[in-house]
């Protein structure tokens, strides 16, 4: 489809199956996109900083939508297209709700990533994400640090209960959405951001810098936070892992992650 202007991929479960583990083939589908002038965007529930090694590991410059739509920018971080935070006194109540409720949660900001203290979560994203906390007593946050994106990350029965009663508490106040990762299938990572955000929110910024339409957009995903732009777009296709909704949600479906379900799409839809 010459029509496709701008390639738009989720990245956990959709491009790669464990961090930074990216195949050939899906290196080389991309690698071809560019040469022949089709932009690529990668679009995450992750930080810049734990996508900074995937998108360097492509060479792909301009911009991409990170934090499940709660920040568009570039690779450096400097150059927002879209930018939506948390309010401070929302964030504070968010908090003091986690900690009465014995949930873990960390925060975000454009630019830093900071946990209250160290525990099996700032290992996991030390670890696997390659990202470094910053320790601080939340209720001493400054209010000059905006906040983008919480995360309640969540394995064990009791810390799920836990995310449940924080979703009925702030479920009008703020967006949460459930992502995974193939390499922890037992991990909820429960993306918490501003109300009336989303992938969909953030990919209209995007076009709209870029001058093109929704229809010139193809887009990739295997998640429930793909679904707005999966619905949206002139090409909407869903990885072969995905959920019966996620693929319904798609006009075509790919092959899974495992079997370059993303290189598969790229040749058949916009290469060939």
């Amino acid at each position: 489809m010459n029509s496709i202007k701008l390639v738009v991929i989720d990245i956990d479960g959709t491009l790669l199956i464990k961090a930074d583990e990216i195949s050939a083939e899906n290196k080389a589908a991309l690698a071809e996109l560019r040469k022949r002038g089709v932009a690529v965007s990668l679009c995450s529930g992750r930080a810049i900083q734990a996508a900074r090694s995937v998108i360097n590991q492509l060479d792909i410059d301009g911009y991409h939508i990170f934090f499940d739509g709660a920040l568009v920018t570039d690779l450096a971080g400097r150059d927002h297209v879209y930018i939506k935070t948390i309010e401070h006194s929302i964030v504070k109540r968010a908090v003091e709700f986690a900690r009465e409720n014995g949930i873990i949660m960390d925060l975000f900001t454009a630019t830093g990533y900071f946990a209250e203290e160290e525990s099996w979560v700032t290992d996991l994203r030390r670890d696997y994400f390659k990202v470094i906390p910053t320790l601080i007593d939340f209720s001493k946050l400054p209010e000059g640090e905006k906040v983008v994106k919480g995360t309640l990350v969540v394995r064990s029965p009791e810390e799920k209960a836990g995310a449940e009663r924080f979703r009925q508490t702030f479920g009008n106040e703020l967006h949460l959405s459930l992502t995974k990762t193939p390499a922890y299938p037992d991990v909820d990572f429960i993306n918490v951001i501003a109300a009336g955000v989303s992938k969909r929110t953030a990919l209209d910024a995007l076009t709209k810098r870029m001058d093109i339409s929704l229809e010139q957009v193809m887009a990739i995903g295997d998640g429930p936070n793909d679904l707005p732009i999966l619905s949206a777009v002139g090409l909407g296709v869903a990885m072969g892992n995905a959920s019966a909704d996620v693929k319904a949600a798609a006009r075509h479906i790919t092959g899974d992650v495992e079997h370059n379900g993303v290189a598969e799409a790229i040749k058949k839809f916009v290469l060939s």
